[in-house]
């Protein structure tokens, strides 16, 4: 049961960091979609960082210098989404579908060139981490404390008084809810979308790298991950863009998600001898149950994918 409620935690947390930037993307009125590929562009500058550090690096260093070239690398891979939504005016379903796309390859091609160059028999696109990932973990007693569950909290709370209670957030919400309005008042709406963007991969960015440190101690980039992008966009909707609500949302799906993981030392679940595929598939399946009957009293940014043409009142 404590193994349950850390993995509930840790998935939480990470539902919750990615969601918050997909809120505050489509706040500001462009739909991002790319959030597994920006999730696997981070945890790919994370991991590789951790990689290539030198022994002995102090800890406090470890963490700081992964959480800030996993937001780096998230924000920079979303500028690809910004300049296409943004300035293109391109579709933003396209755009994100082939930002999920392109991210694992280029995980992928990265990873294997630098691993093809350290070792020519081992063309793998494999990272391993496994003495650095103890620098992310806390042990109270059995229970594993990662610090990404804090990290993300703070998230949160500083997402909620960012958007209800700044300058800032008011004029990012207004610029998804109608950005004409906005310009006439002097609020500059690329300006803003481009913020609401590049928060989006940062936090996007901060996912991936937790996603990976919450599992095992190496990681194969060719795997994605697992559709965790999607799902946080899933707590998005279900919490109606509004950062309380995506907490509950996110602890209802990193419950049933946590079930896959810990659910054979859970003598009531493994004796009912369910296929380990089942409990897979189960926070998909919730997430697709619930949508269905919550989706429809869900209201959306009302400018959200629709590109803004400054001439058009």
């Amino acid at each position: 049961m404590l193994l349950l409620i850390q993995y509930t935690i840790i998935f939480t947390a990470i539902l919750s960091l990615v969601a918050l930037g997909g809120c505050f993307s489509e706040h500001s009125g462009v739909i991002n979609l790319g959030l597994e590929g920006t999730m696997v562009i981070g945890a790919m500058g994370g991991a590789l960082l951790m990689r290539m550090l030198p022994d002995g690096t102090p800890v406090f260093l470890i963490v700081i210098l992964v959480i800030l070239i996993s937001i780096v690398v998230g924000m920079l891979y979303s500028c690809l989404l910004a300049v296409s939504a943004i300035h293109c005016k391109a579709d933003q379903t396209i755009i994100g579908t082939a930002m999920n796309l392109l991210g694992v390859a280029v995980a992928t091609v990265i990873v294997k060139a630098i691993n093809l160059s350290i070792n020519p028999d081992d063309p793998s696109s494999i990272v391993q981490y496994v003495a650095e990932k103890q620098a992310f973990l806390v042990n109270i007693g059995d229970f594993e404390f990662n610090w990404f569950s804090l990290i993300a909290l703070v998230a949160l709370i500083g997402s909620y008084v960012v958007l209800y209670k700044t300058r800032f957030g008011l004029r990012l919400c207004a610029c998804g809810e109608h950005p004409q309005a906005a310009d006439s008042v002097g609020i500059n709406v690329y300006k803003m979308r481009w913020a609401g963007v590049l928060i989006s991969g940062m936090l996007g960015g901060l996912g991936g790298i937790a996603y990976i440190i919450a599992g095992a101690s190496e990681w194969k980039f060719e795997n994605g991950v697992a559709g965790f992008g999607f799902l946080a966009l899933a707590v998005m909707i279900f919490g109606e863009w509004k950062p309380h609500k995506i907490l509950m949302a996110a602890l209802v799906f990193g419950f049933f998600r946590a079930l896959g993981n810990v659910y054979s030392g859970i003598d009531f679940l493994s004796n009912l001898n369910i296929p380990s595929a089942f409990y897979t598939m189960l926070p998909y399946i919730i997430s697709l149950v619930i949508l269905v009957f919550t989706s429809k009293k869900s209201r959306a940014p009302k400018a959200e994918g629709i590109p803004y043409d400054k001439g058009v009142r």
